[in-house]
């Protein structure tokens, strides 16, 4: 997938394309994109999805907290395993939240980027009048020489309707497996291992403190968790991770995102670990002692072992 400059002028007709924030590239997403490259397929052009940095949402609304499912470089990758041709991302600006939608339409749209056909779905909004719907954005596309489509969109996924919303919320609601169901893979976050306290490993558990490297990246809810971890893009380790705030350990609000690896021996300090959630165990509590949780992660690693040595529960890709 080549990544192209919006800054860079194309001539008319150059792709078929379609335009979203594409957060988690979740299965819907990836059904508006499998009919992207039928379309530009059959019209003989490249396919291009347009996409953005930053939400939306935080320009229009300085304020508000929007966590993500995935960060610019997990989008990128991800856009890039659909098998588009190219991707342009934009960084949204207040001048651009300020344009209307033919505006924006005649200027990056067929200006800077020559689309020949943009395929939307025939609920999706841009400029700022949230007034205007399809049938405004065809008359405008008509006038300026850009054929506009409304594509279908997958509505649901066993029942549940699939959005990135609903998906974040499942995340925040420790329902990770039925967040898989809507992504089509396991909710994952990919940071470098810091140096911690090393409390863990005195009484037989050593952990790997997660830091992230995008402050935007959606924590789930604080638990225990049945995960799998990989090592530098290489090994692959089975593990229990708990997100919260220690508080057998007094560590006040201060929220540690900590995963424990099983059989693996040797230093992670300074080494990129990807984590995937598949199963919510229990929700962080204060223990009586440093023994009883001794006793309760013992548990805990049982658990899990237990949980991944059944067949692990279907995620229809």
């Amino acid at each position: 997938m080549k990544q192209i400059e919006s800054s860079e002028h194309y001539g008319r007709g150059s792709y078929v394309a379609t335009i979203g924030f594409f957060d988690g590239v979740h299965r819907g997403h990836r059904f508006l994109l499998e009919q992207l490259r039928a379309t530009a397929r059959r019209r003989g052009l490249p396919s291009l999805v347009i996409t953005f940095d930053n939400h939306p949402k935080t320009v229009v609304n300085p304020s508000a907290s929007l966590p993500l499912l995935s960060t610019t470089e997990e989008k990128l990758r991800l856009l890039d395993n659909q098998g588009v041709d190219g991707c342009v991302l934009l960084y949204f600006t207040k001048q651009m939240a300020g344009l209307t939608a033919r505006q924006f339409l005649e200027q990056e749209i067929v200006g800077n980027l020559g689309v020949d056909t943009l395929l939307i779905g025939y609920d999706h909004r841009f400029g700022h009048d949230r007034r205007e719907g399809f049938d405004d954005y065809v008359r405008y596309g008509r006038e300026l020489g850009l054929e506009i489509e409304a594509v279908p969109s997958l509505e649901e996924v066993n029942g549940t309707r699939v959005s990135s919303t609903i998906i974040r919320n499942l995340l925040l609601d420790g329902q990770p497996q039925q967040a898989a169901d809507l992504l089509g893979r396991p909710y994952s976050m990919t940071g470098f291992v810091e140096a911690g306290h090393r409390i863990g490993r005195t009484f037989g558990f050593p952990t790997a403190n997660l830091r992230l490297g995008d402050k935007n990246k959606l924590i789930p809810k604080h638990g225990v968790y049945a995960v799998k971890v990989t090592v530098n893009d290489e090994r692959q380790f089975l593990g229990m991770m708990n997100i919260g705030v220690r508080p057998t350990l007094d560590n006040g609000q201060n929220v540690s995102l900590e995963v424990n690896l099983f059989n693996y021996t040797g230093d992670l300090y300074a080494h990129r670990i990807k984590v995937q959630f598949f199963h919510y165990l229990r929700e962080e509590r204060r223990f009586e002692s440093i023994e009883s949780l001794k006793e309760q992660i013992t548990k805990d690693q049982r658990q899990i072992e237990d949980f991944f040595s059944c067949p692990p529960p279907k995620i229809n890709l």
